[in-house]
């Protein structure tokens, strides 16, 4: 079973990416926290990356969109929910990916998420049927977690600084050990911003793949927001980070850096609002 989930994961497998396709619903727009490298817009059609969406949707609305994408593609293998905000933080996600589960058990579901709260809310994920988990960390020091988040929001509270890098990495870690013993596969994700994180990236590698993890995914920054004076890492640099840390945990390499509404295979999307388009004139004229 899990081989199989991998193999069929277009995030998880380098030879499954161009096989098999994914749909990210855009069902979770509330986020916890602020990371000095994110830049949210909902409606930005001619952007792609993390983050962008052209529309949040309902929990009815993401059950229609599905039904129809795999009617009409079916190369879908896998249902995420990967924002624009945390999942973890939205409610939507669990009614939603427990209606999934029941209505399409033949489906992998997965979330990607800070962290935050996964300890916290990993029942539910057991619940909801979900396999397989991101969780993005990007520190093992608080002084460098300090520099990445901005502020968090946890149990009621706002904690910005020394304080919040050091809640998000007991929480993160906490989380994934808890997750892994739980039974789901994991992908870490690592956003590498170069002056901030060079020196924690590898520990980090070290540390998720001793405790299990299955993959790791080294993304480059996108200079933008409060981290827009940063270079984004070079080819160079990102290979030779890569080729260091694969003795310690299977790398990543096929990373598109995809929308929060993100269709298809990787690198040929489908946009889902003119397929549902398509959808409708075809069952009003042609049925």
């Amino acid at each position: 079973m899990k081989d199989r989930i991998i193999n069929r994961h277009p995030c998880f497998s380098s030879d499954g990416h161009g096989k098999f396709g994914r749909i990210h619903l855009a069902i979770a727009p509330r986020c916890n926290i602020q990371c000095a490298y994110c830049l949210r817009k909902y409606d930005c059609a001619n952007e792609s990356r993390p983050g962008i969406t052209s529309k949040v949707l309902s929990p009815q609305e993401a059950i229609e969109r599905v039904s129809m994408m795999l009617d009409r593609h079916d190369k879908i293998t896998v249902i995420g929910v990967a924002g624009p905000g945390d999942p973890l933080a939205n409610d939507e996600t669990f009614e939603t990916l427990y209606r999934i589960n029941r209505e399409f058990p033949y489906i992998t579901s997965c979330i990607s998420t800070n962290g935050l709260l996964l300890t916290e809310r990993l029942g539910e994920l057991v619940e909801c049927g979900v396999k397989s988990l991101t969780v993005t960390i990007n520190a093992v020091k608080s002084h460098t977690a300090e520099s990445i988040y901005k502020w968090i929001y946890y149990k009621g509270k706002r904690y910005t600084g020394l304080e919040a890098g050091e809640i998000m990495i007991l929480q993160q870690w906490r989380g994934l050990r808890n997750a892994i013993d739980a039974g789901f596969i994991m992908k870490v994700n690592s956003v590498y911003c170069p002056t901030i994180n060079d020196e924690d990236i590898p520990e980090i590698a070290k540390s998720a793949g001793a405790l299990g993890a299955e993959v790791m995914n080294i993304i480059p920054l996108l200079p933008q927001s409060d981290l827009s004076h940063l270079n984004r890492p070079s080819r160079e640099q990102l290979h030779k980070m890569r080729f260091e840390l694969s003795p310690y945990i299977r790398q990543m390499t096929h990373c598109h850096q995809c929308r929060a509404d993100a269709c298809g295979t990787l690198g040929e999307d489908i946009d889902m609002e003119l397929e549902m388009l398509y959808g409708k004139i075809q069952e009003e004229y042609c049925d």
